[in-house]
């Protein structure tokens, strides 16, 4: 495929602060814990990523990760759950 150009710095970054934004939302300490790590551990896994190819499988294969994940963290807000102890209190600093 000529002229395959990976993502740029500033798409990738934005594909990463949407993920952020999106794992935030589940009300589940443990679902929001699971996609905040796995999100990192993600991205981190292709920093040194070179090929352009790859890079742009693996940023296509994100975007549609990141569509099921904004569904599923949609679901998640119409369900309530107690909250776990090792969850911070809100307005309360430590």
């Amino acid at each position: 495929m000529p002229g395959v150009t990976a993502p740029t710095r500033g798409q990738v970054l934005s594909l990463y602060k949407q993920f952020i934004k999106n794992s935030n939302q589940f009300n589940n300490y443990n679902f929001r814990q699971y996609f905040l790590r796995k999100t990192r551990d993600t991205f981190r896994d292709n920093v040194n990523q070179k090929d352009p190819k790859v890079l742009m499988n693996v940023f296509k294969d994100a975007k549609n990760e990141l569509g099921v994940l904004k569904r599923q963290s949609v679901i998640s807000q119409m369900y309530t759950f107690d909250r776990l102890v090792v969850e911070p209190l809100k307005g309360r600093k430590h």
